[in-house]
């Protein structure tokens, strides 16, 4: 959720610590801070509430510059303890030599709280964080390196942590430490970055190392080591991000989001791009062909993901079971641990995650592998945890997201799992002419998210027309009943009004009630195989006086003279539709949103990678 920042080297540390916490800021917003080594030798340290923009203006106003080659920053997402100075991080021991900034939660810190407190410790803040500080505190005490005093004090933790400390009496290192929370080193020329994702240091440098759990990493001017907790040397060989600055910037865009969802048309080719053999009617899924044996015999796949992420996944077992007759169920990561999954070694895992981790998703994909199943992954994040921990794993490959509400990364989902569905159609009974129509049909589908973009104008009139509702109403059915949940959630998450989204079918079971002339409803209804069903529940919600908002096909006249208003898409195979289905839902979320004067990049009470249970 947090972002932590840290940096070692000859520059000064203040300008690239707080340039990495506005990369970060989508990740938490509550609060920030900064602490950084000064060249004479003392820690200068600031705290705000609210956004990055605030810490800025603190620094700005101060009369004693922050200058030095050696700091930690890090923006908040609470947790323990309310928004407050005090809580913000960093934090540091009694002797305010020892600090650090941690992204995660101290499962056990109430009782090393009440110890350290009986050994004379005084706490400052209502955070689990602090207990940290001192514990290291404590640690030094019998001596050592201050890394092994870092390690000990690590071994008494027991819950998550990313953590960047520094130490004012061995000021020549910075060290970084991992457990269940995302941190990577970056490599600079005599200069290190730590780092929560490789949006706060790309300006820097592409190259990184991706920490896992358990490890340490002791970085000084001249060089780093990585040890894990048990003092045994750890080797990684860098890796070098996909995706450069410019790319994570706004583009000329107002918001994020928007460029985001303008950036989709590529997304889909990102994900397309090699992966289709026209002639064969073929997917090539170079992640999965060291288990395609494997994956031909497994009986079921149940795929597990949280948020947008599961309803792309409702969206690729309607896929994968009617081309591949394949079984597939669809868990909330979040609560498949909590009750006896039956999973064995002919059940395939398909896990998908924009970050790659996402600790819900994390912990559900461990106890998958505990069970013997064949774990898969969908990751937009190379080095990700995920990518690392399946055992085999398709790439998005669509750039890198910002904005916390997912577009881009969503679209590209619904692409990769329907190339997944041709995949595992071609392994078992889809003949090569239907793989054939889909191939043609997927490499068209970037000319047709580009049509209904040059509608946004039109889609933004009608977000200032349905403003005024504080209510609605998503439906849809099969292949698109995951859309009208995922644009539901959209509406929700960035204009703050109450959507809800069903199975239009269940509509007559209970939310028909509260139909009335205040009570719009989105329904997604293109030519499909479900046309005439919803149809019918149109004609029913206007039976009752509820305004009508209509998703439909381009050309189709009679739901012209039914719905109040109808955005039209273009006409696709009916299991590429929620792909296009959901642009428009997108762009209406955006335009509401926007129009209300509220932060759509940075929705209140969310962040964008969910690292904490």
């Amino acid at each position: 959720m947090c972002g932590i920042v840290g940096y070692i080297g000859k520059q000064e540390a203040a300008p690239i610590l707080l340039e990495g916490l506005k990369a970060l800021e989508y990740r938490g917003y509550d609060s920030a801070g900064i602490a950084v080594f000064s060249k004479k030798r003392e820690i200068l340290a600031l705290k705000a509430v609210g956004k990055v923009a605030s810490l800025e203006e603190k620094i700005l106003s101060q009369k004693k510059p922050l200058s030095g080659g050696l700091g930690i920053a890090h923006t908040r997402w609470a947790t323990h303890g309310g928004v407050c100075e005090k809580n913000a991080h960093p934090h540091s021991d009694c002797e305010k030599e020892i600090w650090l900034a941690h992204n995660g939660i101290v499962e056990n810190y109430a009782e090393l709280r009440k110890a350290l407190i009986k050994k004379g410790h005084v706490f400052k803040s209502e955070t689990d964080t602090e207990v940290i500080g001192h514990l290291i505190e404590e640690e030094q005490k019998r001596g050592g390196a201050f890394e092994e005093a870092v390690r000990r004090a690590l071994k008494k933790i027991r819950g998550t942590y990313g953590l960047a400390i520094f130490n004012a009496k061995e000021p020549e290192k910075l060290i970084a430490a991992r457990n269940f929370s995302p941190l990577l080193v970056g490599l600079g020329k005599d200069e290190y970055f730590i780092a929560s994702d490789p949006s706060a240091v790309i300006r820097h440098t592409r190259d990184v190392i991706y920490l896992r759990d358990g490890e340490i990493a002791i970085l000084s001017r001249g060089g780093f080591r990585i040890i894990n907790l048990d003092k045994e040397l750890v080797h990684h060989a860098p890796q070098t991000v996909n995706w450069t600055f410019e790319q994570a910037q706004k583009g000329g865009y107002k918001h994020f989001m928007l460029k985001e969802i303008f950036e989709q048309p590529q997304a889909i080719e990102n994900a397309l791009r090699g992966r289709l053999i026209a002639g064969e009617g073929l997917a090539k899924l170079g992640g999965l062909e060291v288990l395609e044996k494997k994956l031909g015999r497994i009986e079921r796949l149940v795929i597990l993901a949280c948020g947008s992420a599961y309803y792309a996944g409702l969206v690729g077992k309607y896929m994968i079971e009617e081309y591949a007759g394949l079984p597939t169920e669809v868990d909330v990561a979040s609560e498949f641990r909590y009750r006896q999954p039956i999973i064995g070694p002919k059940t395939g895992v398909l896990v998908i995650s924009q970050s790659g981790e996402t600790a819900d998703t994390l912990a559900a994909l461990r106890e998958a592998k505990r069970k013997g199943a064949l774990t898969l992954g969908i990751v937009n994040v190379i080095g990700s945890t995920v990518a690392r921990e399946v055992d085999a794993g398709i790439y998005n490959y669509a750039g890198p997201e910002i904005g916390v509400a997912t577009t881009k990364a969503f679209i590209s989902q619904l692409t990769v799992l329907a190339l997944l569905a041709l995949f595992f159609g071609r392994q078992r009974k889809m003949s090569p002419v239907t793989g054939q129509r889909i191939v043609k049909e997927l490499k068209n589908l970037p000319a047709l998210v580009r049509a209904i973009l040059k509608q946004n104008n039109e889609i933004k009139k009608l977000a200032r027309k349905y403003k005024k509702y504080s209510n609605f109403l998503y439906l849809g059915r099969k292949y698109n009943f995951p859309i009208a949940l995922e644009g539901a959630l959209k509406l929700k998450e960035i204009s703050y009004r109450h959507a809800e989204a069903y199975a239009a079918g269940e509509m007559k079971h209970g939310p028909i009630a509260l139909i009335d002339k205040n009570f719009p409803s989105l329904f997604i209804v293109p030519q499909d195989s479900v046309y005439e069903k919803m149809i019918s529940n149109i004609q029913e919600i206007k039976a009752r006086g509820g305004p009508v908002i209509a998703v439909a096909t381009r050309g189709d006249k009679k739901i012209g003279q039914m719905a109040d208003d109808v955005i039209y898409i273009p006409k696709t195979l009916e299991m590429l539709t929620p792909i296009i289905s959901a642009i428009p839902l997108q762009l209406f979320a955006y335009h509401i949103g926007t129009l209300s004067g509220c932060d759509v990049d940075k929705p209140r009470n969310l962040a964008k990678s969910v690292t904490v249970e």
